[in-house]
């Protein structure tokens, strides 16, 4: 039985996951027209935790922005580990400055690998953390860079990529 809520199917029967993707994205903070933080979203329940602010005070501060790790352990963490088991798909964006600053999603992610579901992540590409690195140099890994050229078409060469797992 398959039942459609929320943009997301979900599938009902003997061990069959009950989402197709679970997971977390970040997207930007704007106020007044402006980016001012990025925040950290669970893909499954919608609940999201301001990561990064310019409003944030912090001695770790990226681009302008303070970095608060605490809620990427409250938002970030818990969606990619309640995604392991009960999602087909596990999505992470972005693994990135911001992201790396929290010691539990670095291991989160690390699990996250090791779960043997497909995992679609997308990367900050001059970071040189460990954690990328050694994605980077994963044999099952297919790295897609995005481009202005690319972008748009993307979406359904990912689309394809998934499908054929």
């Amino acid at each position: 039985m398959v039942i459609e809520v929320g943009g997301f199917t979900r599938t009902k029967g003997p061990n069959s996951p009950q989402n197709i993707v679970g997971g977390m994205r970040c997207e930007a903070v704007i106020e007044e027209g402006q980016r001012v933080g990025y925040a950290c979203v669970n893909i499954l329940t919608g609940e999201k935790g301001i990561m990064a602010h310019k409003n944030i005070d912090s001695r770790n501060r990226i681009l302008g922005f303070g970095i608060d790790p605490s809620e990427i352990e409250r938002v970030g963490v818990p969606a990619i580990m309640d995604s392991i088991g009960t999602c087909e798909i596990i999505v992470i964006d972005e693994i990135g400055k911001f992201t790396v600053e929290s010691e539990g999603f670095v291991n989160a992610v690390r699990i996250a690998l090791n779960a043997d579901l497909p995992t679609l992540m997308t990367l900050h590409k001059k970071s040189r953390h460990p954690l990328l690195q050694d994605i980077r140099r994963r044999d099952d890994a297919r790295i897609l860079e995005v481009t202005p050229v690319n972008r748009s078409l993307l979406p359904y060469k990912i689309h394809r990529l998934v499908k054929e797992l």
